[in-house]
């Protein structure tokens, strides 16, 4: 299989055994190349150490493979941006801790700090008190970028 589809199944075991997520694959012409672009994570986040040695492993699949044809490609490994919508339960789990915004299926909207999450519903702490929100009721929800935390130590 070819294309951005078979370039997924090609990688999702190798990202997967690396003990990650592979989050996106996406495939764009970058000149006379390809661009591959794959977005990985983990519970612990993604550090740099992990992305290098996660590129020579997504690069060696892909030269042994013919997933991209014979045309060459540029390869981009990254990690999820803050500005991610929270899609999945994943999601809402590595964000524990942090402040969110979400937009619910009946178009209202509440905002707090994620306190615990699982794969039904995320617990947000709004103004001191718990807000149990079911994902599937879930429309939209973003990470809020926040410069200073009300918990972090004052310098």
């Amino acid at each position: 299989m070819r294309g951005q589809d078979g370039v997924r199944a090609l990688l999702d075991p190798v990202v997967a055994d690396a003990g990650l997520d592979l989050e996106e694959v996406s495939i764009s012409a970058a000149g006379k190349r390809r661009r591959v672009r794959i977005v990985i994570d983990g519970d612990g986040g993604v550090d740099l150490d992990t992305i290098a040695r996660i590129s020579q492993d997504v690069s060696q699949a892909l030269d042994g493979s013919d997933a991209l044809g014979d045309a060459p490609y540029v390869l981009e490994v990254t990690s999820p941006g803050v500005d991610r919508p929270l899609t999945l339960p994943r999601h809402w789990r590595r964000a524990v801790g942090r402040l969110v915004a979400c937009t619910l299926a009946d178009g209202s909207s509440v905002s707090g700090r994620i306190t615990s999450a699982d794969d039904a519903e995320a617990v947000l702490d709004v103004d001191g008190a718990p807000v149990s929100v079911p994902l599937a009721d879930v429309a939209r929800a973003q990470i809020e970028i926040e410069w200073s935390r009300p918990d972090a130590p004052a310098e």
